[in-house]
């Protein structure tokens, strides 16, 4: 048969879009919040405000209810996910300061990030919103593998106000559109929200990659005032400005999905959303119940995290997944699904996880996920439904299927699992070094203010 009878004939039995359909590559959709509590979403049982863009994509696709980040607080976070490693392989294991001379403080050059990967692959990268992964020029998001940038480089930044002149402090310092200063009046959450936009329109008919990393609910607690009213009848002052901030990034992702339809994106795009870490205790007012702990804590509050993901036609709606996942398995999933070729001279923790996610694989993603804080000062180690934590001496054991806020200690009653567990994190510990730096202090400019005074 000659190629316009085939032709024909598929195009005859109604299978030609979908032959070509088929060959083209998934966008892939990033969306990170900044300390947003494992509680505060609608798919995850919220009730004094509501999240229904955020909720949409696990109500069209996957709810992970045991989805984990690789780190308690912001930097190595980012640092795990954007090259799918346990960042204390490389010695990223705290917050970078903000310094444009350091040259040690970021992710090191030496590792290979999702977006030098995809953009290999032939993709469109952007990056939107917070970086935090270093703040000298060689650490910038277009020098690792962003063709596109806007947003701001430090860990934190006023929601309103930028400093144009003169040498400004972290959270002031100006918002950058690819590597240049630019005055900015938009309420910050908007105005990555527009970005977002933006760049879904202009590359409508390219394969793109776009990591939208908000910062929001990470303080300072600031929101315009037509959301807040929405929320007068809120009695704590802190929940209340919470809950006007989320109401405000939610609407935000729900202009970036209304694009997505508008340009007939919807079934080319795989959606993940996530949050950076879960709710630092007592201080935005977020809520990581019924999970024990916070920011910072390797108890499942600090690592556990609203976690979902969508892609139209190709992934289940509404499925809700036990077994764990991390956030360093979307590094590997997305170069699957672009067609790229993950780094083979170095170990890649993360999993592609679409065999699991369509059922075209029973194998659990992991059989152990591994935590580490301050070079060694806490430890976890989660093994099915076994969960090890290790804080200094103390070291504890919970079985999370049947104690989810970690509240019965284990490790007397069950010391074989113990044993098993923190021999694997012994094991585990060997393969890491040293952090390369240390934390600043603390991640917002009220306490480094009051540290100064």
């Amino acid at each position: 048969m000659d190629r316009r009878a085939f032709l024909q004939t598929v195009a005859g039995a109604g299978l030609l879009r979908n032959a070509f359909a088929a060959q083209r590559r998934p966008n892939i959709l990033i969306i990170l919040a900044d300390d947003m509590g494992y509680h505060d979403t609608g798919f995850n049982g919220c009730t004094d405000f509501a999240t229904p863009n955020i909720d949409s994509i696990a109500k069209a696709g996957i709810r992970f209810t045991d989805g984990y980040v690789s780190h308690p607080f912001c930097s190595p976070t980012r640092s795990g996910l954007m090259t799918g490693r346990y960042q204390q392989r490389y010695g990223h294991e705290n917050n970078p300061k903000y310094d444009p001379h350091d040259e040690i403080s970021g992710l090191p050059t030496t590792e290979i990030a999702l977006p030098q990967v995809i953009a290999d692959a032939g993709y469109v990268t952007g990056q939107i919103g917070k970086w935090h992964l270093g703040a000298a020029p060689k650490f910038h998001p277009l020098k690792r593998g962003y063709q596109e940038q806007f947003g701001f480089i430090g860990g934190g930044h006023d929601y309103f106000k930028a400093e144009m002149t003169g040498d400004p402090k972290e959270y002031f310092i100006p918002i950058q559109r690819n590597g240049k200063p630019v005055e900015e009046q938009e309420y910050l959450t908007d105005a990555f929200s527009r970005e977002a936009v933006s760049f879904i329109k202009r590359h409508a008919k390219d394969p793109f990659f776009l990591y939208l990393a908000y910062n929001c609910p990470h303080t300072p607690q600031q929101v315009s005032q037509k959301y807040l009213d929405l929320f007068a009848n809120v009695p704590d002052r802190q929940r209340r400005l919470y809950a006007a901030m989320n109401t405000a990034m939610d609407d935000g992702v729900g202009r970036v999905l209304a694009t997505l339809r508008e340009e007939k994106l919807d079934s080319d795009t795989l959606v993940f959303f996530l949050s950076d870490n879960g709710g630092p205790i007592g201080v935005n007012g977020s809520s990581n119940a019924p999970l024990r702990g916070g920011k910072g804590q390797v108890y499942d509050g600090g690592i556990r995290i609203p976690f979902a993901a969508r892609w139209t036609g190709h992934l289940p709606a509404g499925k809700v997944l036990h077994d764990p996942v991390i956030s360093l398995d979307l590094l590997p999933t997305a170069v699957k699904l672009a067609g790229g070729q993950l780094p083979r001279d170095r170990k890649i923790d993360g999993v592609d996880l679409m065999p699991y996610l369509s059922g075209k694989s029973a194998k659990l993603p992991h059989e152990k996920l591994f935590w580490r804080t301050g070079g060694g000062a806490s430890y976890a180690v989660r093994e099915g439904r076994y969960k090890l934590v290790k804080i200094g001496n103390r070291t504890e054991l919970f079985d999370l299927e049947s104690d989810i806020g970690e509240t019965h200690d284990l490790s007397a009653e069950k010391p074989d699992v113990l044993k098993r567990l923190d021999d694997a994190r012994v094991e585990w510990n060997k393969e890491l070094i040293p952090p390369i730096f240390q934390s600043p202090g603390p991640d917002n400019p009220k306490a480094k203010a009051k540290k100064k005074q």
